[in-house]
């Protein structure tokens, strides 16, 4: 079955990419979790669309991956959740959450597929986060989660 991605697929390919995969997978898999269209002519539009997209929010060099380094380093980040009297969240941070919070702290805008939660951020606290930058660049930042 040839499909088009439209995201990043571990051990497949980039989004945009098209590739050949047994039809189970696909159609059981791919399509219906919104990974990948079907090849057709009318897609090839979509494609353009997909890859000027991630052209756009693609780190473009290793000198621009440092220089977001730099940026991330600097920052304190400090994320309000919801939380119990004993410091336990109602629920848990997410990459999304992360990634606004750079933002919002005044960082640059990043993909939350780019930032590694290595264990479940379920209490209040001081949390490490590893940011993947560019290839083997990577960034540790130190998420201070408080109650509010």
């Amino acid at each position: 079955m040839k499909l088009i991605l439209t995201h990043d697929v571990p051990n497949l390919g980039a989004p945009g990419d098209s590739v050949e995969v047994k039809d189970g997978y696909g159609r059981n898999y791919l399509v219906p979790q919104g990974l990948a269209i079907a090849a057709t002519r009318g897609a090839e539009k979509q494609v353009a669309n997909i890859r000027r997209v991630r052209a756009a929010r693609v780190v473009r060099d290793v000198a621009h991956a440092n220089e977001i380094k730099q940026a991330l380093q600097g920052l304190t980040l400090s994320l309000p959740a919801h939380a119990g009297d004993n410091g336990k969240l109602f629920g848990s941070v997410t990459t999304a959450d992360i990634a606004a919070a750079i933002t919002k702290a005044g960082g640059p805008k990043l993909d939350k597929r780019s930032i590694v939660i290595k264990h479940a951020i379920k209490n209040v606290g001081s949390h490490a986060v590893t940011v993947k930058v560019h290839g083997d660049i990577e960034v540790n930042l130190s998420v201070a989660v408080v109650a509010g």
